[in-house]
């Protein structure tokens, strides 16, 4: 009797077993990035305690902190004024005495040093999302041991969001009898690319916290960082996914995860 086998993606080769730290290009520190960068330390800390080489993150973001910023996202008092990239990097690399890079930069369509096997962007901006793009499908055919394997891009409104899990260029699978593998994942800027260039922007700091929480609410981003954070976890620990990604409505409290097809 011939069944349907289940389609799952299995993790690069590289990122299980690697000769280094995994690169990772942490893009944007904000609400999201600065939620996704702590839970990279956990990441790390579990990887290395289980033989692995574990994480080298670089975060980019040339944001300056505000008051505003306080509350809804992970900064102090003592940082206001701070270069957000980089507060968020010291106090990571004191706490974990780990050696993680700050780049105090936007990322551009001339950033060289997006290179790197994993790229997580957490941009309010859609020309951010596209520059990411063009840039991770001209690295990943390299052969170099920082090249671009996995984009994860974090996006969100008040309410909900969304965690894409992309390749950046085919993965091979191995043969296998009992599912069916998917060597290639779609990037975000294609599959929905109609939709992000639909898309109303609101590039406008907020002014305050109280502003700030009326275009997110204050717990979208930690619960889009945990998840994504868990999906990231899989790839690792499990060495294979069957999902690549989720809609959030935190409204409601649902979510809709999106299955490797």
């Amino acid at each position: 009797m011939k069944t349907n086998k289940a389609p799952v993606h299995f993790t690069d080769n590289y990122l299980i077993a690697p000769t280094n730290p995994v690169t990772v290009n942490l893009i944007g520190a904000g609400g999201t990035g600065s939620q996704v960068l702590t839970a990279l330390t956990r990441i790390n800390h579990s990887l290395v305690a289980l033989g692995h080489p574990g994480l080298f993150v670089r975060t980019f973001d040339d944001d300056i902190i505000t008051k505003a910023n306080m509350g809804r996202q992970l900064f102090a008092a003592s940082e206001v004024g701070s270069c957000k990239s980089v507060a968020l990097t010291n106090r990571v690399n004191r706490f974990f005495g780990s050696n993680w890079k700050a780049i105090p930069d936007k990322i551009s369509v001339n950033t060289r040093e997006l290179c790197g096997n994993i790229t997580i962007s957490c941009v309010d901006t859609v020309k951010g999302r596209f520059d990411i793009a063009k840039l991770l499908q001209s690295t990943s055919k390299s052969y170099h041991r920082d090249r671009s394997i996995y984009w994860m891009d974090f996006g969100n409104s008040q309410h909900t969001g969304q965690v894409i899990l992309s390749t950046t260029g085919k993965v091979e699978q191995p043969a296998s009898k009992k599912y069916k593998t998917i060597n290639k994942l779609p990037l975000v800027t294609d599959e929905f690319k109609s939709l992000l260039e639909d898309t109303q922007e609101d590039d406008l700091p907020s002014c305050s916290l109280a502003e700030a929480l009326v275009k997110q609410d204050l717990f979208i981003n930690t619960t889009l960082a945990a998840l994504g954070a868990s999906l990231l976890w899989s790839l690792f620990r499990e060495g294979m996914v069957s999902y690549r990604g989720f809609f959030l409505n935190l409204k409601d409290f649902r979510i809709q995860p999106i299955p490797v097809a």
